[in-house]
């Protein structure tokens, strides 16, 4: 599998769970409604989320992740 499209599914599996959590703590805990629930779960979300990308680096693709609650940028395999 292509690097590019791992670091995308990484991508999306490391932002779904953060949303769905957040979606329904934020439904079942504040006053939102409608539009802003999706919204702010989303906007949350995407803060919380680690990020993956695929790279050249020294002559071959690798993926690597920055995340707010690690320090630095990680070197995923």
């Amino acid at each position: 599998m292509n690097r590019k499209v791992k670091a995308i599914l990484y991508n999306f599996l490391g932002f779904a769970p953060f949303f769905l959590i957040i979606y329904f703590l934020v439904m079942e805990f504040t006053g939102l409604d409608g539009l802003f629930i999706p919204l702010t779960a989303f906007v949350v979300s995407t803060i919380l989320a680690p990020k993956f990308q695929a790279v050249k680096y020294q002559g071959e693709e690798k993926i690597f992740m920055k995340w707010i609650f690690i320090k630095g940028v990680k070197e995923i395999k």
